[in-house]
């Protein structure tokens, strides 16, 4: 006999292009220590940042270096682009969707300049938080990968 109401796991895509990997290889503490939730991160080589859940965009943040998301099993995620980037003030950025917009994997929600981003010395390194990870548990494959290609899973 099987059980009809299995957990179903969710799909997480990679949001960008680039090396995928653990949140504990962040070479930042505050992302490595996982003290914001558990996650990964995308070393990237492109700039376009598409959604890496299927849901809906719950929060962007005004130096547009962060959104949020969730899903429809209340799976909130958080998309980082960059490291100390809050202090850009949005400078190098470009957000392409709007609170409380419908997004999938195929949903580009911003543009970040890489070039920018390393001339002031900050790393591009962008994280994907699961803000209520301790209810959820990430399986995640590192490796390269092209952005909206499936990663693993949150269940």
């Amino acid at each position: 006999m099987f059980n009809l109401f299995k957990k179903k796991r969710n799909e997480v895509a990679s949001p960008m292009t680039g090396q995928v990997i653990l949140i504990t290889e962040v070479e930042d503490a505050v992302f490595s220590s996982k003290a914001m939730g558990d996650g990964f991160a995308v070393r990237p080589s492109e700039g376009n940042v598409y959604s890496p859940i299927k849901g809906k965009v719950t929060s962007i943040f005004p130096t547009k270096h962060a959104i949020g998301l969730v899903d429809e099993k209340g799976l909130e995620v958080l998309v980082h682009i960059g490291i100390d980037t809050v202090e850009l003030a949005g400078n190098g950025f470009e957000i392409t969707v709007q609170e409380g917009a419908n997004v999938d994997f195929d949903t580009q929600v911003a543009t970040v300049d890489l070039a920018y981003l390393q001339s002031k010395n900050k790393p591009t390194t962008t994280m994907v938080i699961c803000k209520n990870g301790a209810e959820a548990t990430l399986a995640i494959k590192p490796g390269q990968y092209t952005a909206k290609t499936i990663i693993g899973e949150v269940k």
